[in-house]
C-alpha cells in the first residue's frame, strides 16, 4: 500500500478574514508530516472593464505603463501581507525551523496560477478555503476551488470558509 507523504504544501490565500483557520489545517499538515509550506497570492487581472477606463482617460502606451509598474507595486504589498499573515499564526518554533519556506505573489487567473505553480514547484498538496452558497440548500463550491480541483493533477484540499 501506498500511503502519501506529504513534503511540500502549496497553500494558496486571498487574504481574507476568513483565511485564518485554513492557514491552520496547512500548519497542522506541516507539522504532522514534517513538510515546508509554500504560500501562494494570486492578483486577479484588471479585466476588460478596468482597462477601457484606462485608456478612455490616457494614451494606450501610458495606460499599459500605468498597469504594468502599479501591478509590481501591488504585487509586492501583497507579498508584504502574506509575510505578516503567516508570521501572525506561526509559532516561535515553527518561525525557527522556517515551516513557511517560500511566498508567492502573481497575478493572473487564480486557479490556473496555484496549478501552474503548484506543477513547477512539485508540491505533494494543494491546501486552499473556499466560500461556500447556502443559499440553494446545499453548499457549492467556490469557482477558484472548483477549477482548481478539475485541472490540478495533485491533491486539493479544500477547507470551507465560514462566513459570518
Amino acid at each position: 500500500m501506498n500511503i502519501p507523504k506529504y513534503k511540500t504544501i502549496l497553500y494558496a490565500t486571498d487574504l481574507g478574514e476568513n483565511m485564518r483557520p485554513v492557514f491552520r489545517h496547512a500548519i497542522s499538515l506541516a507539522r504532522q508530516y514534517q513538510a515546508k509550506i509554500i504560500m501562494i497570492h494570486v492578483v486577479e487581472p484588471l479585466g476588460p472593464t478596468g482597462e477601457w477606463i484606462l485608456r478612455a482617460y490616457m494614451p494606450k502606451s501610458a495606460a499599459e505603463s500605468f498597469t504594468k509598474d502599479n501591478l509590481a507595486k501591488i504585487l509586492k504589498k501583497m507579498k508584504k501581507r502574506v509575510e505578516e499573515f503567516y508570521r501572525d499564526e506561526l509559532s516561535e518554533e515553527d518561525k525557527k525551523i522556517g515551516l513557511v519556506s517560500d511566498i508567492y505573489a502573481v497575478s493572473g487567473d487564480c486557479a490556473e496560477q496555484v496549478n501552474r505553480h503548484a506543477e513547477s514547484l512539485d508540491v505533494d498538496l494543494i491546501v486552499m478555503g473556499t466560500h461556500t452558497d447556502d443559499s440553494f440548500g446545499h453548499g457549492l463550491l467556490g469557482s477558484t476551488a472548483r477549477k482548481l480541483t478539475h485541472i490540478s493533477k495533485r491533491p486539493v484540499l479544500v477547507v470551507p470558509v465560514q462566513l459570518k
